[in-house]
Order: structure tokens, then C-alpha cells, then sequence
């Protein structure tokens, strides 16, 4: 009675407007501002009345109840329910508004006769309410949509209209399918620390320990029998919604197939100064990586749906998307440092988890593995420390031969590694006359790594693998590790 004497007044926009509430605009994750037309703008009510602590109106039980009561009496058409098998009270209008406030599109259609919905399928008329098409219970449909609608904003994972959510059904908690390891053990893990060189092989062991605790953590919750239920949701249309993926597991499938994610995808990963981890990539990253920064909300939805079978069902990743991450990171000069590092990391855990059951690489250096592709990679990238070294002793602050030479280098390896080998004489006789000792060992490791290529490999001029990019890490790493090293030694001495 409050609010409609307060309507009767005729002052609402008056006093909204004299408040300043107009125009009303909305933020997207992005930034980007959008102004919502005032006509579509919803206004809730507070009232206050003595002795009722309860001033919101969308709270109060016996309002909603009113209206509950007063949607019965204007829509009370009975008919089946197929999700019950009972006869109910039919719903016309299922609910929009599911992914967000500004969401129209539906998963259930409504039942248009003057439109398209019907047209050219079904011969019933108004009169004959949902005799030929089938139909589902209004209670049915609220309570279904209210849960999902709920469900998404709390859990889902968003990429612009395509949502996807997982949740057990008993209501327990559940990690993510989507998340990165980073995310999946929480903002609260630490920064990766130098491996101390007895155990640079044990790269790996830590994080599996690590992850095994979690994903036990979670088992011990949900049991082998609970069920779990992963859905995705997206929309072609304004008005039209529809399920793209649909999976019911138990506890236990979930758990494994998460664990198996992250166990074949783990790598060392290299974000940024603050965010270095173990770990695998969410999907969103690795569709980034393949296609760029810059890749439209339609390449991104494609990429990511199908990825979830690869999470969901452990089936293996698309080669195509390998091959597209490491043309993406070979092409150096294009990104930024920290892209490069970023695009690096992932490329590395998407080829490793490609050949995970033929080649079983590992997180660390293989001196053992003599593959042609492989031991380019090595001398990738001791000949660019080399030239890094030479460049920071002289104060210069640039991008080595072996950088601006990537994407030729796997183009053609033989002839530009002789390119690259003859740019690094002038930077040799620099470190000749200031780091002789290093120079010296720099030498050694090419010249181990050299006498490492078996019969004509060397002279091989074929494109290189992704397995190259695997080799220039570890190598790259194994390298700052034992500076790191060396410098702590250097002090801990003096």
C-alpha cells in the first residue's frame, strides 16, 4: 500500500531525477561503459515501518507470496509437466536475465503464435494451450532457472556470452575445471624460487605433491558417488539460447580428469614479476596464445569449447592449436617481453602435453636427449646468454640475434645458426677480455651440444618442432639457475 500511494502521487521520475540517479550506466569487465535506457531501468523499495527490521521488499516472504498468489490466479492454465510427468499449473513465459541483468536470450522458448516460434510446426491455436508442443511446469521452471541463474553467478566460468559452470549436486564444493593452477591453489601461492641445482630434476615433484594434497583435499568431500554436473551455456542470437556442452560425472571422474589437466600441462610459467608458478594455463590463455591478444569473441568461444572435452573427457588437444601456439611464440619480435615469456610457458606445457605419452618431457634439462630439434633449442639459447652477458657488461640494453632471429631460426635452423654464430665473435672477444671464465664455459656447452647431432642432423635444414621452444627454456633456465647459484656462493663467502 506504501508503494502504490507513492506511485499514485505521479512523483517517482520527478524525484529520481532530482536526485541525479539519471542517466544510469553500467561497467563491463573490460571498462567499457555502456548508458541502459531509462526505460529500462528497474527501481527496487525499502520500507520502513516501525517494528520491522525488514525494509527490503524483494525479502519480505509475504509479498512474494502475494504476488505468487497473484500470477496464479491471472496464469492458470494446467497442462503436463515433462519434467515431473504430473499435470500443473503450465508455464508460458520462461525466465530470461539467466547469464546477467541484461541477458534476453532463453533456454526454454516462449510459446509465440503470433511470431516465429510456432510457424510451420505445430497446428494448435491459443485455445488449445500446449496440446501439441511440450511443455513444463511454472514451479519446474523457477526453481530450475533461479538455481542456474544463481550458479553462474557465483561459480561460472565467463568468457563475454559463453558461460560455462560446473556444480555437484549434493552441493558440495568443487574446484574449477577452468582455472589455471595458479587460481586453483588460490592468489595466496608463492612466487617460484631458484631450484637448487641437486635437485633441478624435482621441478616437477613439488608441484605434484602440492596438487595431490588439493585434489585429496576435495576427494575426501565428494566421495566416489556424488554426481557432478558440467554445463555450458551460449547464444547465437539476442533471443535464442542453447547448451553446448552437457556432461554428468562422478566425483571421482572429475577429480582425475582435473588432476591429469594440470599433471600433463604443467609447466613453468612466467606471467609476469609477481605471478611466476608450476602449472597449467586456463583455457582463456591458451586460446590467447594460439591467436593472438587480439582474437574476436567468436575464435575465442570456438577455441574454448573445444578445450573442454580435452579437461571434461581427457581427450587430447587439438594439434592444430599446438601448431598455432608455437607459430604465435616463434614470431618474438611481434610481442612484448612479458608476452613472450607468458606465450612461452604455455606453448611449452601444450606441446609437452601433446607428446605427453610418446616422449615424456620433462619440466627440467635433458642432457641425455639428443634430438635433432631439441639440441637447437639448446644452442638457441646459450648463445643467447652469451650475447646477453656481453650486452650487460657493456650497459646496452637491446634485443639479442638469437631474438630477432627466432622465427627464421625455425624456419631454416642450419644456415641462420650460422648467422647467429658468426654475430656472436665481436661480443666473444669482449667477454675474452672481462669474463674469461665464462666465455670458457660457454664454449664448452656449445661445443657439447654441437658434438651431440647425430650423422647429418646438424646440416638438416627442415622446419623445427615445438620441441626446440622446450629446450630453449629448460636451457635458458638451467642456465640462470646456475648464476643464481654462483652469485649466492659469492656472497655467502664473502
Amino acid at each position: 500500500m506504501a508503494i502504490l500511494t507513492y506511485i499514485r502521487s505521479n512523483r517517482l521520475w520527478a524525484d529520481l531525477c532530482s536526485e541525479q540517479i539519471f542517466p544510469v550506466t553500467i561497467e563491463d569487465a573490460k571498462g567499457k561503459k555502456t548508458k541502459v535506457r531509462d526505460a529500462k531501468v528497474f527501481v527496487r523499495w525499502r520500507i520502513e515501518l516501525p517494528h520491522n527490521p525488514l525494509s527490503n521488499t524483494w525479502e519480505d516472504r509475504s509479498l512474494i507470496k502475494s504476488w505468487i498468489d497473484f500470477d496464479r490466479k491471472k496464469n492458470g492454465e494446467m497442462g503436463f509437466c515433462i519434467v515431473t510427468g504430473k499435470s500443473q499449473r503450465i508455464c508460458q513465459n520462461h525466465s530470461r536475465f539467466i547469464r546477467s541483468s541484461g541477458d534476453g536470450a532463453k533456454l526454454i522458448s516462449g510459446n509465440d503464435f503470433s511470431g516465429y516460434t510456432f510457424r510451420g510446426r505445430f497446428t494448435d491455436k491459443k485455445g488449445d494451450y500446449e496440446k501439441q508442443a511440450c511443455s513444463v511446469g511454472y514451479e519446474v521452471s523457477q526453481k530450475a532457472h533461479n538455481a542456474l541463474r544463481w550458479l553462474i553467478g557465483r561459480q561460472a566460468f565467463k568468457n563475454g556470452e559463453q558461460v560455462i559452470v560446473a556444480w555437484a549436486v549434493s552441493g558440495h564444493e568443487i574446484p574449477s575445471p577452468f582455472a589455471s593452477t595458479y587460481a586453483l591453489f588460490g592468489i595466496e601461492i608463492e612466487e617460484e624460487k631458484p631450484v637448487p641445482q641437486s635437485s633441478r630434476g624435482d621441478a616437477g615433484q613439488a608441484f605434484g605433491r602440492r596438487l595431490t594434497k588439493l585434489i585429496s583435499g576435495y576427494r575426501a568431500q565428494l566421495g566416489s558417488a556424488k554426481e557432478i554436473v558440467v554445463m555450458g551455456l551460449d547464444s547465437a542470437s539476442p533471443g535464442r539460447m542453447a547448451m553446448i556442452f552437457y556432461r554428468e560425472l562422478t566425483g571421482s571422474e572429475l577429480l582425475d580428469r582435473i588432476q591429469s589437466w594440470h599433471e600433463n600441462l604443467a609447466w613453468h610459467q612466467h606471467y609476469s614479476k609477481e605471478v611466476r608458478f608450476v602449472g597449467a594455463p586456463s583455457p582463456k590463455e591458451i586460446a590467447e596464445t594460439a591467436y593472438g591478444r587480439r582474437l574476436d569473441d567468436k575464435l575465442s568461444k570456438t577455441t574454448i569449447e573445444r578445450l573442454l572435452p580435452c579437461i571434461i573427457d581427457g581427450q587430447r588437444i587439438p594439434r592444430d592449436l599446438v601448431e598455432s601456439a608455437v607459430r604465435s611464440t616463434c614470431n618474438r619480435l611481434a610481442l612484448e617481453h612479458w608476452e613472450f615469456e607468458k606465450h612461452l610457458g604455455i606453448t611449452c606445457a601444450l606441446f609437452k602435453c601433446y607428446f605427453a605419452e610418446r616422449r615424456n618431457y620433462q619440466m627440467a634439462l635433458e642432457e641425455d636427449r639428443t634430438t635433432r630439434d631439441y639440441l637447437y633449442g639448446r644452442l638457441l639459447a646459450i648463445a643467447e646468454h652469451i650475447e646477453n652477458r656481453a650486452l650487460y657488461i657493456a650497459g646496452e640494453n637491446r634485443e639479442t640475434s638469437a631474438a630477432r632471429l627466432m622465427q627464421r631460426f625455425a624456419d631454416r635452423p642450419c644456415s641462420t645458426w650460422r648467422t647467429i654464430e658468426l654475430s656472436l665473435s665481436p661480443y666473444k672477444t669482449r667477454l675474452r677480455a672481462n669474463r674469461p671464465t665464462f666465455l670458457n664455459e660457454m664454449e664448452k656447452q656449445l661445443d657439447g651440444v654441437i658434438s651431440r647431432f647425430q650423422e647429418q642432423d646438424f646440416l638438416d635444414e627442415r622446419r623445427l618442432s615445438g620441441e626446440f621452444l622446450l629446450a630453449y627454456h629448460c636451457q635458458r633456465q638451467d642456465l640462470w639457475t646456475k648464476k643464481e647459484l654462483k652469485t649466492d656462493e659469492e656472497h655467502s663467502n664473502s
